[in-house]
């Protein structure tokens, strides 16, 4: 499994994310972070946005599965309430969680993306699954430790940017 920390690539926000950029690269099957990649960790609340994105994205045969560390309800209700698919405690950067959404959709690693809001969990975890990486900006970060990992998270950022690794 390769090591590596620098996302393949890097959009603001998770709804800048288009079929057509997933098609581009071959990509058939989005997974998705939840906590600050979806949601705020502090809301339950999707935005109107989000939801016209899952609505886009499913109408235009992309398959979404969210591949969550969380342990609390939240994300499973979520992807109940919005019909999409949901692997919980997955263990990211462990490739537990990623190989049973790939296995449950019958996807290769080669034809999927984990855009999620984390170098260490995120990045990493697609990294090592031979998945594309994508990163997106946190939606909010609420704590000091929030904001501490990202600051460690910037010189990798930069690094990735810098090789041209991300999408202008």
């Amino acid at each position: 499994m390769p090591f590596s920390l620098l996302p393949k690539h890097i959009f603001h926000k998770l709804t800048d994310v288009t079929p057509e950029f997933l098609r581009e690269h071959g990509i058939r099957l989005l997974m998705l972070d939840f906590d600050n990649t979806m949601l705020p960790y502090t809301s339950k609340v999707p935005t109107p946005e989000l939801l016209r994105w899952i609505d886009g994205m499913k109408r235009a045969g992309i398959a979404l599965c969210v591949v969550s560390n969380s342990r609390k309800p939240k994300s499973a209700a979520f992807c109940k309430a919005h019909n999409l698919a949901c692997v919980t405690h997955s263990k990211k950067p462990g490739g537990r969680g990623i190989r049973k959404c790939l296995a449950s959709f019958d996807a290769e690693a080669g034809e999927a993306a984990l855009a999620g809001d984390q170098i260490f969990t995120d990045v990493l975890g697609a990294n090592r699954a031979g998945a594309a990486s994508i990163l997106v900006k946190p939606i909010h970060l609420h704590n000091v430790w929030l904001k501490l990992r990202h600051a460690a998270e910037q010189p990798f950022i930069f690094l990735a940017r810098k090789r041209r690794i991300t999408k202008p």
